[in-house]
C-alpha cells in the first residue's frame, strides 16, 4: 500500500510447524532431510518456500507475495498440505502449535546452519529453549516513513490479535495456566516485546546501525519485536501471534491485521491518527492476552476499565468494515466471532486434555490425546 492507502495491496504469511511421530505423539528431533527436499520439490516459487527452522524438529513455510486474502489462503493451504504429504511419507506429521504439549527442550537439537549456530552460541540456554512456533504476517507498505508511523500506532492492537491466536497452554507436560506460554519463552531473548517508537525511518535505521557497527547484530532481522519494519522487504511484519492450529483462524488474524493498517492509513488521509499509548499500558493488555486469551477482556485506556473482549471485537469490526470491503475480506474478519464462540487452539487443547483425564486417562495418555487432536486439526478443511 502507498502512503494514501491505495496502490498494490500485498500480503504474505510465514508459519512454523513441529514434526511429530503420530504413533507416539513425541517430537521428531532428527527428521530425515528428505522431508524438506520433497516439500521444496512439490512447491514452486509462485506458491512459496519451505525451509528449515532453528530446531531440527521444525519446518517453516512462507507464501509468495499475495495480492488478496483469498490468494494468501490458497497458497498457505498448498504449503501446509505439501509439508503434511512429505512428512507422512516418512511416518511423521506436522502440527501447527506454538508449543508441543509434552516435549522436553533440553533433549532436542538445533539445526546445523551458520545463523542458528551463531544464535545458539550467543544465547546459550535461552536459545536452546526455543522450541516454539509462531505466525508472521507481512503487509507491504512502500513508504518507509509511513511504516514507522504505523509501527507505533498499530502496537495498540497487538494484544487484540494475540488473544485470538493462542495455541500454547502446555509446556513440558504441564498446563501452564497461560494461553500463550510461547511468549514467556520468547521474551527471554533480547530485542523482543513491544517495538520502540521512532520519528522517522532514518532514525530507526541509525539505531539498528549502531548495533550492527558494534558487532552485536548482523542485520535488522535479528530484532525480534512483536511487530517490526522489515529491513529486507518493504513490509510491516506482525510477529506477535501464536500459530493457529486451524488455518482459517490464522487467515482471520492476517485479514484483521491488514484491515487495521488500512484503517490507520485511511484516518491519516483525514488528518487523523490513532492515539499513541505508552508501552507500559499496551504491555498490560499484552500480558492479559498472553495469560487469559480473550476470556478476561482487555483494558480500554480511554475508559480506564476492563472491557469484555466480545465488546472490543465488535467495535473493531465496525472500525475495519470499510477497509474489509475494500480488501474483499469481510467474511474473513467476521470469522473472529467464530473463534470466540468455540475457543482458540489453546482452549480446545485444554478441553481435550481435561476430557481425557475425566475419562480415566493418565497424564501421558491425555497429552497424547492433545497431540492426536493437533495432528488432525492442522490439516482439517485444507
Amino acid at each position: 500500500m502507498n502512503r494514501d492507502g491505495t496502490g498494490d495491496f500485498t500480503i504474505g504469511i510465514e508459519e512454523e510447524y513441529l514434526l511429530v511421530d503420530p504413533a507416539t505423539g513425541d517430537i521428531a528431533d532428527d527428521p530425515p532431510q528428505g522431508i524438506l527436499d520433497e516439500c521444496a520439490a512439490g512447491i514452486d516459487d509462485s506458491v512459496g518456500t519451505v525451509m528449515a527452522e532453528f530446531m531440527r524438529a521444525q519446518v517453516e513455510v512462507g507464501t509468495a507475495v499475495c495480492h488478496s486474502i483469498a490468494e494468501v489462503r490458497d497458497k498457505l493451504a498448498k504449503l501446509r498440505l505439501s509439508v503434511a504429504s512429505a512428512a507422512n511419507a516418512h511416518g511423521l506429521a506436522p502440527v501447527a502449535v506454538s508449543t508441543h504439549p509434552s516435549a522436553e527442550w533440553s533433549a532436542l537439537h538445533h539445526t546445523d546452519k551458520e545463523r542458528y549456530n551463531v544464535l545458539a552460541e550467543d544465547m546459550q540456554a535461552v536459545a536452546r529453549r526455543l522450541l516454539i512456533c509462531g505466525m508472521h504476517v507481512h503487509v507491504g507498505i512502500d513508504d518507509d516513513d509511513l511504516r514507522i508511523d504505523l509501527l507505533s500506532q498499530v502496537a495498540y492492537f497487538l494484544p487484540h490479535l494475540l488473544a485470538l491466536s493462542t495455541s500454547s497452554p502446555f509446556w513440558r507436560g504441564d498446563n501452564t495456566g497461560l494461553m500463550s506460554y510461547r511468549l514467556s519463552v520468547f521474551n527471554e531473548l533480547p530485542r523482543t516485546g513491544l517495538p520502540e517508537k521512532f520519528d522517522s525511518y532514518g532514525e530507526y535505521i541509525r539505531h539498528v546501525q549502531v548495533l550492527v557497527d558494534a558487532g552485536v547484530l548482523k542485520d535488522g532481522t535479528m530484532i525480534w519485536w512483536d511487530i517490526r519494519p522489515h529491513t529486507t522487504f518493504p513490509t510491516l511484519e506482525n510477529r506477535i501471534a501464536d500459530i493457529c492450529t486451524h488455518m482459517d483462524d490464522g487467515i482471520t488474524i492476517a485479514a484483521m491485521y491488514a484491515c487495521i493498517l488500512s484503517m490507520l492509513i485511511r484516518l491519516r488521509r483525514s488528518n487523523q491518527r490513532w492515539r499513541d499509548y505508552s508501552n507500559m499500558l499496551i504491555a498490560e493488555n499484552r500480558w492479559r492476552a498472553q495469560r487469559y486469551g480473550f476470556e478476561r477482556g482487555l483494558v480500554d485506556f480511554g475508559r480506564g476499565e476492563i472491557v469484555p473482549y466480545s465488546e472490543l471485537l465488535e467495535e473493531l469490526l465496525e472500525l475495519m468494515r470499510p477497509d474489509a470491503e475494500r480488501l474483499d475480506c469481510v467474511t474473513e474478519i467476521e470469522r473472529a466471532r467464530n473463534i470466540l464462540a468455540r475457543g482458540t487452539s489453546a482452549h480446545r487443547q485444554v478441553a481435550v486434555y481435561n476430557d481425557a483425564i475425566a475419562a480415566g486417562a493418565s497424564q501421558k495418555e491425555a497429552l497424547k490425546s492433545v497431540v492426536d487432536w493437533l495432528v488432525a486439526e492442522t490439516v482439517r478443511d485444507l
